[in-house]
């Protein structure tokens, strides 16, 4: 009995063991794209257009992770800086925050007890959230007397001094927006969001890694014969090493199996195809590799977020909105 129950332990420790070491290596494999996201040209040409035209910072962060105040934005004289200033209301300031990154597939809004609304838009790699897009520090009403009595109130209570005066003339400067204005602006986001949920797929199918020749070979066999019917056995063929050490190599060196990594391949290859407004969905299926329109748009959802056809229509409307 007693050895039953020592090897029912061992083997609850050893899958505890190994789902932990995927979770982990899951946030780690995020983390990556998340960094490389947050280094894009495309993020950085996005943040600065955004910032000059709204006048609100904008920060990308990773799901499991927290940026600095003011989503890394320095100004000591706004009325957010002058308010992370004080332990209680930054940390009022991060509830909102955390309340904003809900875990959810839905843009969410937080207002605070200062009056500030927090905003977060997911952004996604495959079928789950990767991050956030995060902006706020707005007032989608316009600032009262009133309103900067009951703050005040607030934060004696809390047991902090300030230059009241200098507080109030920040709160009357605060940016505020019209609620039809801050949406549509969270509709924008949303929309550069699916911009980014692209990338980020593309950044897991082609990441670069220190890999061996044989796992070239294999990525490389993989991107000349994708429209072909391809086995996990014909591929470790190709790149001449046994198929039960190439399976555990080139899990190792993509971050997933053989064919998550394959389905990648083609759904990038597809929605290149579909960029064609001439060429049916159907052709650009079966011309990518999927052997039928089930499995690509399965696969389809599964990786982008969205049908085929619903890319399709985003392509449509940007083309309209250009």
């Amino acid at each position: 009995m007693r050895a039953a129950v020592g090897r029912t332990s061992v083997v609850k420790n050893t899958v505890s063991q190994g789902v932990m070491s995927k979770r982990s290596g899951s946030r780690s494999s995020d983390h990556e794209v998340m960094r490389r996201l947050s280094r894009s040209q495309l993020f950085k040409d996005y943040e600065r257009a955004f910032s000059e035209a709204m006048g609100l910072p904008l920060n990308i962060r990773g799901r499991d992770s927290w940026s600095p105040s003011h989503h890394g934005k320095e100004d000591h004289d706004s009325f957010a800086s002058i308010l992370a200033r004080f332990n209680k209301a930054r940390a009022a300031c991060l509830v909102a925050q955390t309340g904003a990154s809900h875990p959810e597939s839905t843009t969410r809004t937080v207002t605070w007890f200062a009056g500030l609304s927090e905003s977060a838009v997911p952004v996604y790699v495959g079928d789950h959230i990767l991050g956030f897009l995060e902006t706020g520090e707005v007032m989608l009403k316009n600032p009262t007397k009133k309103h900067f009595a009951s703050i005040t109130r607030q934060l004696r209570a809390w047991g902090y001094e300030a230059d009241w005066k200098h507080l109030e003339r920040a709160y009357f400067r605060s940016c505020v927006l019209s609620p039809g204005r801050y949406r549509a602006m969270l509709r924008l986001l949303s929309i550069f969001s699916q911009h980014l949920s692209i990338l980020s797929n593309e950044l897991v199918v082609g990441r670069e890694k220190d890999e061996s020749a044989n796992m070239a070979r294999a990525r490389q066999f993989i991107a000349n014969h994708q429209a072909e019917p391809l086995t996990l056995g014909r591929v470790a063929q190709a790149a001449n090493i046994s198929r039960c050490y190439f399976c555990k190599m080139f899990k190792k060196a993509t971050g997933m199996n053989f064919v998550d990594y394959l389905s990648r391949v083609r759904v990038e290859k597809s929605k290149t195809l579909l960029l064609n407004p001439n060429s049916r969905i159907s052709e650009a299926a079966f011309a990518s590799g999927f052997q039928s329109m089930t499995n690509f748009n399965r696969a389809f959802r599964r990786i982008v977020g969205r049908s085929p056809t619903q890319f399709r229509q985003s392509l449509q409307r940007l083309r309209r909105a250009a």
